[in-house]
């Protein structure tokens, strides 16, 4: 013992003076753990560097610049952006955007909150309801444009039934009229999408505790109160994630309405990505077609940054934006 404790002390001293220190174990693993870190995240990263990152650069890149994609490269400086900024057809475009935006939190939200609620009580056929209301959400977006375009054509399905119900009056020339066809695309993008929406909020119920429902009704509590003061605000995880999945899919909206409508008629129906489409690739305007790519970047960027920062945060932990507010 009394040979021990000398040593002890003498460690102690060469360790607070620095000329010797223990050695921290090595974990034999963890050589190994950092190398299947790297070979399994090298392919992922070399890929979003090179379909996602570098898109993204020369976007950013050629919106500074006038190329037909064949030339040389002329200088714009920042004309590509002004002049996008002031277009006429630009802001149409944007606010037709956000026109959509504004009728999906409207119309699509509340109905997709009435549905999920309704296919979560013990109905008869409940499996075979959920597959019919999720089934549109699995075709693809140029299929369904195509099923929609022959379906809304002049005398088309549509036009057939509302005649045989006695509503002939209401048939409408629902792609070539420039007042109907925003609204038109609406009501397919909310046949397309709306599955999607359900099935989230259907996942959102199943964390809804069952003995809060009873006790509030032993309480007296009506099914509304009982919706109103339990489910929906525990819901409400579910619905912000919704709102800002279809936010950003409203804002980034192409495939179906470039196929049904091309954006016409007399660019009524242009969204953004159909306006950037239309400059890139028909006009082969790349360098102001990229500045309104960039644009819209930047637009979607905000949105979810400030998304996440304001109303995500609660529902997050470790987000990026928390550690830098």
């Amino acid at each position: 013992m009394a040979d021990a404790i000398p040593a002890v002390a003498g460690d102690e001293t060469l360790g607070r003076s620095g000329r010797a220190a223990t050695a921290r174990p090595v974990r034999p693993g963890g050589r190994r753990k950092r190398l299947e870190l790297i070979l399994l995240l090298t392919p992922a990263t070399i890929l979003f560097a090179g379909f996602v990152l570098a898109p993204m650069a020369l976007a950013a890149y050629y919106s500074f610049y006038n190329w037909n994609g064949y030339g040389t490269l002329t200088s714009a400086g920042l004309s590509n952006y002004t002049s996008a900024i002031k277009g006429t057809n630009f802001q149409h475009s944007l606010w037709h955007n956000l026109i959509i935006v504004g009728l999906s939190l409207v119309i699509q939200l509340p109905l997709s909150i009435g549905l999920a609620m309704l296919l979560n009580r013990n109905l008869k056929g409940r499996a075979f309801l959920r597959l019919v209301v999720f089934a549109p959400y699995v075709l693809s977006e140029a299929i369904t444009a195509v099923i929609w375009y022959q379906m809304l054509q002049p005398s088309g399905f549509v036009d057939q039934v509302l005649t045989s119900v006695g509503l002939g009056s209401q048939v409408h020339d629902w792609l070539g009229s420039t007042s109907l066809v925003l609204y038109t695309l609406f009501v397919v993008i909310t046949w397309k999408y709306i599955g999607f929406g359900i099935i989230l909020l259907l996942a959102g119920l199943q964390g809804v505790p069952s003995e809060l429902r009873e006790v509030a009704a032993l309480d007296g509590a009506s099914s509304w109160q009982v919706t109103r003061h339990i489910v929906l605000p525990l819901l409400g995880p579910t619905i912000r994630i919704w709102i800002f999945l279809s936010v950003i899919g409203s804002l980034q909206l192409f495939d179906l309405v470039w196929i049904m409508t091309r954006g016409g008629p007399a660019e009524a129906s242009n969204t953004m990505v159909t306006y950037i489409y239309n400059f890139g690739i028909s006009q082969q305007q790349y360098g102001f077609a990229s500045a309104v790519a960039v644009i819209l970047f930047i637009i979607c960027f905000i949105f979810a940054l400030a998304y996440q920062r304001f109303v995500l945060r609660r529902d997050t932990e470790g987000a990026l934006t928390r550690v830098v507010g």
